[in-house]
């Protein structure tokens, strides 16, 4: 039987029925201040595209929505949608789940790849321009 995923003592469900300010006091200090000050224009249009796409959602149709903004906050609405989050590169597709209430968006779509040493090839080092070719 697997747990029910609960935030600070609260349900999933329990924190989306809950008021905006409300669910601010239950975050960390960090997030809590970031959004006591107030979303930004970027993350004001974020919010409404994603309560547009829920709409839409429950109408039959599916969507993806892609952004830019790496610093917004994950709200208890926004549980359950796939958000297309730019890197620097390209998109990375992360699919919010209960766990990430109260994280930033930026975390789940890292910006470095790891690196992956190969073997040393032809001029990697002095030592390799003596090495026979056959």
């Amino acid at each position: 039987m697997p747990r029910e995923f609960t935030y600070r003592g609260f349900a999933l469900d329990q924190l989306q029925s809950m008021s905006m300010d409300d669910f601010i006091n239950l975050l960390p200090s960090r997030q809590r201040r970031s959004l006591q000050r107030g979303l930004t224009l970027e993350q004001r249009m974020l919010l409404e595209k994603i309560r547009k796409t829920k709409e839409t959602i429950k109408k039959g149709s599916d969507m993806i929505i892609k952004t830019h903004i790496r610093d917004m906050i994950i709200l208890p609405e926004m549980v359950d949608l796939t958000i297309l989050v730019h890197n620097g590169k390209d998109f990375v597709s992360v699919k919010v789940k209960p766990a990430m209430v109260g994280h930033y968006l930026g975390e789940f779509a890292i910006t470095n790849k790891p690196v992956k040493h190969g073997t040393p090839g032809i001029g990697a080092s002095r030592s390799s321009m003596y090495v026979p070719l056959k």
